[in-house]
């Protein structure tokens, strides 16, 4: 059986990848012969500046073409990277911001295609909204900061703590995802499937029910109805690849790399970032201190930013 090595840059996704060995398989068939079947590709992770090396295949011809993100900028003191979630905005931060600025200088963005930040052509993975983070630091020239993200934004951030590590003071890992089963991978799958078949807005309900509790959505129907509009105004196709990002991003093979000060924090009821997977994610990570905010589900800086505050400060002075 002709077995085939590939070098891919680390933080590839799984359907990135079975995408890359259909390619590969395709190509080998088609100028060697033989059957799809009778070939194996085996995957190494490298380094993203491992560059030029001979006789290696990439899956990059260059590095990621990043987008200028549209971004805000509150406080003063150490710099700290605001990433947001899935079709969320910037402005999802303020609860935050308010508790923060005092004592740091706060760096919220819109990713690539959400907000104001435009999009980019095609679809786009994990390393790209890294390059995009690492393009906005160097545009400000900050030589280090701490950087927050919240579910997709709490990929990112360990993602690109991987890749630069000597630009990352702390991380603040909010309501995101690692160590996933086979049944929680099936569920998350699950509301992807159920958005591309019905459509995306027919699945706001789905969408709030995971993200806010009974009582704020009964309390704060003008919240839920913002952050249901916020949704519906993202390009479908940009809010789809984020999605699926987040809904097949494992960081598991590769989170005891993270060698700086981690702050993993997540709600009691959040079902898909649940406390279970949160204690796997901090015990993966050397230097960690987990908080677990009880009564909360998803969207704990919408609904609760005044209770994520307190660990998020205490956690960011001492390690400033």
């Amino acid at each position: 059986m002709p077995v085939i090595r590939v070098d891919l840059f680390a933080g590839r996704s799984r359907e990135q990848k079975r995408a890359f060995t259909k390619a590969v398989t395709e190509a080998f068939v088609t100028t060697c012969g033989g059957t799809p079947q009778s070939v194996q590709v085996i995957f190494q992770d490298i380094a993203k500046d491992d560059w030029g090396v001979a006789g290696r295949l990439a899956s990059d011809a260059a590095p990621s073409q990043a987008v200028d993100c549209v971004y805000s900028i509150e406080g003063k003191g150490p710099p700290v990277f605001l990433v947001h979630g899935i079709g969320a905005r910037r402005q999802g931060w303020a609860g935050l911001v308010e508790h923060l600025r005092p004592h740091f200088q706060c760096i919220s963005y819109d990713l690539r295609g959400h907000g104001e930040s435009p999009k980019s052509e095609g679809t786009f993975g994990l390393d790209e909204l890294v390059a995009d983070l690492e393009a906005l630091r160097t545009k400000l020239g900050i030589e280090r900061a701490h950087i927050i993200g919240h579910s997709l934004g709490g990929m990112i951030g360990p993602a690109y703590a991987r890749a630069y590590p000597e630009r990352v003071l702390s991380l603040g890992l909010l309501s995101t995802a690692a160590f996933r089963t086979v049944d929680d991978s099936a569920k998350v799958q699950g509301v992807v499937a159920a958005m591309e078949r019905n459509g995306i807005p027919q699945t706001l309900d789905t969408l709030a029910d995971r993200w806010f509790t009974d009582k704020f959505m009964q309390e704060q129907p003008a919240r839920i109805a913002a952050r249901k509009r916020q949704v519906v105004e993202t390009d479908p196709n940009v809010f789809l690849n984020v999605f699926h990002i987040y809904a097949e991003t494992e960081m598991a093979p590769w989170l005891h790399e993270v060698q700086v000060p981690c702050l993993v924090l997540t709600g009691e009821l959040d079902g898909g970032c649940n406390p279970r997977l949160n204690q796997q994610i901090a015990k993966a990570l050397p230097n960690s201190e987990l908080v677990i905010l009880d009564g909360l589900k998803h969207a704990i800086l919408i609904e609760a930013s005044n209770r994520v505050a307190p660990p998020v400060l205490r956690f960011l002075k001492a390690h400033s």
